[in-house]
């Protein structure tokens, strides 16, 4: 057998195509990461949200930032260089040489396969004249011309070159390593163990140890896990927490902390300005030692966040700071809301009284706060503060007119385009128009509730200690819809008739309402209707006198005309009865076998959408899962706030009677223009009526949160079947085999009688 050689690339060939796919495997995943953003398209987003956002401080600080930025220009120019060495490593790979390549001895010799041997011998002939070294040839050519022409006439030669490849017979196989020969050179192993130690034992170490110490630090949302227990421990010690003592614990994050975040800066101007500004806003709690509450890093972001709150002028030495602080705010408010609804698992969970769980009212304390401290108002403020030119000046002609009785945006957004112009006169059209391009972006959330139990026979009937799965549809639209909606109803009303005087006394429903009151309407037109069918007891007289006594003389008038009208309606119909009954008699055989089809037929549909439900259910888990939406949905309008935030809500099942949370509350995140949301909840312990309330929370806007009721009619378990299909045949295949293995026993038993 022919033996195996090891060679390095002296040459540097195949280390050109190693280097080239190397470089390659770094550059294209780079150029996808690292290539910066378009900052046109950025520029052209900001200039078409303008005139809603213009006012707005994280607008402004993005129009001030686009200065001349080193980072994007130093990226640039690096992947720039690692597309060029790239492409000059290809260049070089396509000219170099190949070095193995398959002997052909017709090649060498310049003839077509398959040429005989009088034109090998002819063609021999030439070429030895030509490069015969006695004739001032070349040696070399003339040893191959030489071993081709044997190749092709000596029998032995020609079975090696035909088996082997190659006259010789069998050659060494070469193996070579895409390095080059002076890695390995024992003048330059020194150097190259000291470069495999440094990358191997120093530098590769060091990074992965750094980024595992790093990663240990934070939590799955990237909050600093020392900054989860302490929020833990706090709210477990408090089990009802208002708003000051939330600020507080809130305070108390270690990303404020410069010991743990290096962002986190604290300056000798603190020591100045900070008092004076606790000064300023006075109700400040530094009696308490609770550390790490009243340490300086927490008191300082305490104060800022008040001052934020209550929309002060701070020094501008602090602005940078007090960014810092609000920035870091919804993210540590969602770990806080994270931690109530753990503690409340951990409370139904645990039989010990002592373990108290979190009240309601702390939770839904920290949803409030994040609303407050992303529009830059106290807990008690109007919300129409959130808009602009509405100050606490002129806040008093908008929330105390006793005309329109204005108290939420709804109120606003659902008036007249005139009442609404009058109500706010003593604006100027500019300022009016803005205040209305401001309203028509706020969010409009219509939410459809659908309980059931999926995966169940009967999906609708909720029994005890069944999980429940509520469906909630978020649909969600802005204002300037409701505005349309607005515009059309009173384009219709002017091209109406004129109504009767007795008419103008009817209420109207305004646009927000709308919807609700036409679906009271049609409940109570469903539940009259029934009531008209039902047939007159036989004394007529009786129900006159009762009107009688409710609606007056005239409503009674009114009722026994009606009567009559029935009466002779009945009577006419009891004629067609009579003339139609042996009709009916003979159609009775059909009838019986169409009521018999109709309950199949009703069954069959229950189950098709039974059975569709259950396929959406399984194909919304499988997108869950698989989708991966951009938690990018829509910009909040917030005046004050210093970065552009996502509009996220909360939703949640609670019992308000008894003020437990039924479901957990679940952040929405990806509600661009609707989404589907399930929250699911064991049935109770006890049949019986149960009255919930599903709430939908913004995290960004005040006054824009839903309350429905949710209405749940638990009955009793259905029994186990004693005697079900599936177990007969189970029981009837162990008789059989029962059946089998007797018989194969008495079988036995008479061999062995035999045998006897």
């Amino acid at each position: 057998m022919a033996g195996q050689q090891f060679q390095y690339d002296d040459s540097g060939n195949t280390f050109f195509y190693f280097l080239t796919s190397f470089v390659g495997l770094i550059v294209v995943p780079a150029t996808y990461y690292l290539w910066p953003r378009d900052q046109n398209s950025e520029q052209i987003r900001l200039k078409n949200i303008r005139k809603v956002y213009g006012r707005c401080v994280w607008y402004r600080l993005r129009l001030l930032k686009p200065q001349p930025n080193v980072i994007p220009t130093l990226k640039k120019i690096a992947l720039i260089a690692g597309w060029a060495l790239f492409l000059f490593l290809a260049y070089k790979v396509s000219k170099t040489d190949r070095e193995y390549q398959e002997y052909n001895p017709y090649e060498v010799l310049g003839l077509d396969p398959g040429a005989t041997v009088s034109e090998i011998k002819k063609q021999y002939r030439l070429l030895s004249l030509k490069f015969h070294p006695d004739k001032g040839g070349d040696e070399v050519m003339f040893m191959r011309i030489a071993k081709a022409y044997a190749a092709l006439t000596d029998e032995e030669s020609r079975k090696n070159w035909e088996e082997y490849g190659n006259p010789d017979g069998p050659q060494a196989i070469n193996f070579g390593i895409a390095l080059p020969a002076w890695i390995v050179d024992q003048k330059n192993s020194m150097l190259v163990l000291l470069v495999y130690g440094l990358a191997f034992m120093v530098i590769l170490p060091v990074v992965v140890g750094s980024w595992w110490y790093r990663s240990i630090r934070y939590s799955g949302d990237q909050i600093l896990i020392r900054t989860t227990q302490i929020y833990t421990y706090f709210v477990y010690k408090t089990r009802n927490m208002d708003m000051k003592r939330l600020i507080m614990v809130l305070s108390g994050a270690s990303e404020f902390d410069p010991q743990y975040n290096k962002d986190a800066t604290s300056k000798p101007t603190d020591n100045i300005l900070i008092p004076q500004l606790i000064r300023e806003i006075g109700s400040i709690n530094l009696k308490k030692n609770e550390p790490p509450l009243t340490c300086p890093y927490s008191l300082k972001a305490r104060v800022l966040l008040l001052a934020h709150l209550s929309r002060m002028k701070i020094p501008d030495i602090l602005e940078e700071d007090q960014q810092f602080v609000l920035k870091k705010c919804p993210a540590l408010l969602q770990e806080m809301v994270n931690v109530i609804c753990q503690l409340i698992i951990m409370a139904r969970s645990r039989e010990e009284r002592e373990f108290r769980a979190p009240s309601l009212g702390s939770l839904e304390n920290c949803m409030k706060l994040c609303q407050i401290t992303v529009q830059g108002l106290q807990q008690f403020k109007s919300p129409f503060l959130q808009l602009p030119h509405i100050e606490e000046d002129n806040l008093r002609r908008v929330a105390n007119n006793k005309k329109y009785k204005i108290k939420s945006i709804q109120d606003l957004v659902s008036l007249k385009e005139s009442d609404r112009r009058n109500l706010l006169h003593f604006l100027e059209d500019e300022k009016y128009e803005e205040i209305m391009a401001v309203l028509g972006s706020f969010p409009h959330i219509i939410m459809e509730i659908k309980p059931q139990v999926l995966d169940d026979e009967d999906s609708n009937n909720i029994t005890v200690g069944s999980l429940v799965t509520v469906l909630i549809t978020l649909t969600r639209k802005t204002m300037a819809d409701v505005f349309e909606k607005e515009q059309s109803t009173c384009a219709a009303e002017d091209q109406t008739p004129e109504e009767a005087p007795g008419d103008i006394n009817k209420i109207k429903n305004k646009g927000w309402q709308q919807k609700n009151k036409a679906a009271k309407k049609t409940t109570k037109s469903k539940k009259k209707k029934p009531i008209k069918k039902k047939p007159i007891p036989p004394p007529v007289l009786q129900k006159p006198q009762k009107t009688k006594q409710a609606n007056g003389v005239a409503g009674s008038e009114i009722i026994v005309k009606e009567e009559e009208e029935e009466l002779s309606d009945k009577g006419s119909d009891s004629d067609e009865e009579d003339t139609n009954r042996d009709s009916q008699s003979d159609k009775e055989d059909g009838s019986d076998k169409d009521s018999d089809r109709e309950p199949d037929e009703k069954h069959n549909k229950d189950d098709e959408a039974e059975w569709q439900e259950l396929q959406q259910s399984i194909q919304r888990k499988e997108r869950a899962l698989l989708e991966t939406k951009s938690k990018v949905t829509h910009p909040v309008y917030s005046l004050y706030f210093p970065e552009e935030k996502q509009e996220w809500w909360w939703i949640y099942i609670a019992d308000r009677k008894e003020q437990s949370l039924i479901s957990m509350p679940f952040h929405v995140c990806t509600l661009r223009d609707e989404e589907e949301v399930e929250l699911k909840f064991p049935a109770p312990s006890k049949p019986g009526n149960y009255q919930y309330t599903v709430f939908l929370r913004s995290d960004s806007y005040l006054g824009l949160d839903q309350i429905k009721p949710l209405k749940l009619e638990v009955h009793e378990a259905k029994p186990v079947p004693e005697n079900h299909p599936q177990w007969e045949t189970a029981i009837e295949g162990d008789e059989d085999q029962e059946d089998s293995d007797g018989f194969e026993e008495s079988y036995d038993e008479e061999e062995d009688d035999d045998d006897d």
